[in-house]
């Protein structure tokens, strides 16, 4: 693998005609899929500069980015510091590439189950997230009207709706 490029989180690399990105430390996403006993789903909004617009998803995170964490402690963590909910229990779904034509980083899905508002939520310092509760029954039009706003939402919401109905 030849090094294009380092820089402070990741490296531009190439490997045959193929040029993707890779974290430094190898270190791994989670995101987390939630609704409240209300049937609220739980979004986050949040402007992605390598877009140039805000974005709709849910929760989510690198895992052990500042000290070691087990990755369901990280889904948990970005849940409280995000949307200021405490998970009681946070059930592990799978793991899987976040996007594999661009970066080696995984992505570990978890669900969080019983939850409870501590706070309003919005990220840590800088972060500036909006936090969204939907009524579950109005899901579907709600982000069809952020699209129409020219908000981004984040196809894996479509992936945390799915399993959010079937459990």
């Amino acid at each position: 693998m030849e090094m294009l490029y380092a820089g402070s989180f990741l490296n531009l690399v190439k490997e045959g005609n193929w040029e993707f990105c890779e974290r430094k430390n190898s270190t791994p996403a989670v995101m987390i899929f939630a609704c409240t006993a209300e049937r609220e789903i739980l979004l986050v909004e949040e402007f992605r500069p390598p877009i140039g617009k805000r974005c709709i998803c849910f929760p989510a995170g690198l895992s052990g980015d500042e000290a070691p964490e087990a990755h369901a402690d990280a889904a948990r963590r970005e849940l409280w510091e995000e949307t200021g909910y405490r998970a009681e229990f946070v059930r592990y779904l799978f793991t899987g590439p976040s996007s594999p034509g661009l970066t080696s980083e995984t992505l570990h899905f978890y669900l969080a189950e019983g939850l409870s508002r501590e706070h309003a939520g919005g990220g840590v310092e800088g972060e500036n997230i909006t936090v969204h509760r939907v009524p579950e029954a109005e899901i579907s039009n709600w982000l069809a009207a952020k699209m129409a706003e020219g908000i981004a939402v984040d196809p894996r919401v479509y992936t945390g709706l799915y399993f959010l109905s079937v459990n």
